[in-house]
């Protein structure tokens, strides 16, 4: 794994985990807070961001929902701040993962 993150401290068996399967990260890196974790292994992360607008030369407000792989030895549930990068893609729509859990603010 080229990207330095924070190795979890629990171990896992998952094949799709970074740190303990096969799965290489590359690529965008997005802070985000998980929004929902009701699927198998994956949690939705919503990211906000600021975009600049020429016509009216400001800044506009967005956000997005990104699925993401979630392994077991991170275990991300709702509400928490987390890391996700970039990787192969997993399924139709997930092609990020989590790579590390945040410190609430």
């Amino acid at each position: 794994m080229s990207l330095n993150f924070k190795k979890p401290k629990k171990i896992c068996d998952d094949r799709n985990c970074p740190f303990h399967g096969e799965l290489s990260v590359r690529g965008r890196v997005f802070d985000g807070v998980v929004v929902s974790s009701k699927m198998d292994k994956t949690v939705v992360v919503k990211r906000e961001y600021l975009h600049f607008d020429p016509k009216f030369v400001r800044y506009a407000r967005g956000r997005g929902h990104i699925p993401s792989h979630n392994p077991p030895c991170i275990g991300a549930k709702e509400g928490e701040p987390v890391k996700i990068a970039e990787c192969r893609p997993i399924s139709k729509t997930v092609s990020f993962v989590v790579v590390e859990k945040l410190r609430k603010k």
